[in-house]
């Protein structure tokens, strides 16, 4: 395989390229999980359980995305799940 001016083999090119995509692509199954958290911590908080409790289901379902999609890893996926159950059951 011959160089390329910039130095650069084509598959590295190419690598960088797919990894870039890769990249956006996690980013935003990662920030879905990030702001269903905040969402629902805003609402634990405020004290407001019936609303945390319809955004729970939403929540855990984006953090099973994630996993399944290996973005986070299914130990952190059950700790954080666990952690927001456990907050909302603080609440009386």
């Amino acid at each position: 395989m011959t160089k390329l001016p910039t130095g650069r083999h084509t598959q590295a090119m190419k690598a960088s390229r797919q990894s870039e995509k890769k990249r956006l692509r996690n980013k935003s199954y990662r920030s879905r999980v990030n702001t269903a958290l905040k969402k629902i911590n805003i609402l634990i908080k405020e004290g407001n359980k019936d609303e945390a409790l319809k955004i729970l289901d939403e929540t855990k379902m984006y953090v099973d995305k994630a996993v399944t999609k290996n973005i986070i890893h299914k130990n952190k996926a059950a700790r954080l799940k666990s952690r927001m159950a456990k907050k909302l059951n603080s609440l009386s």
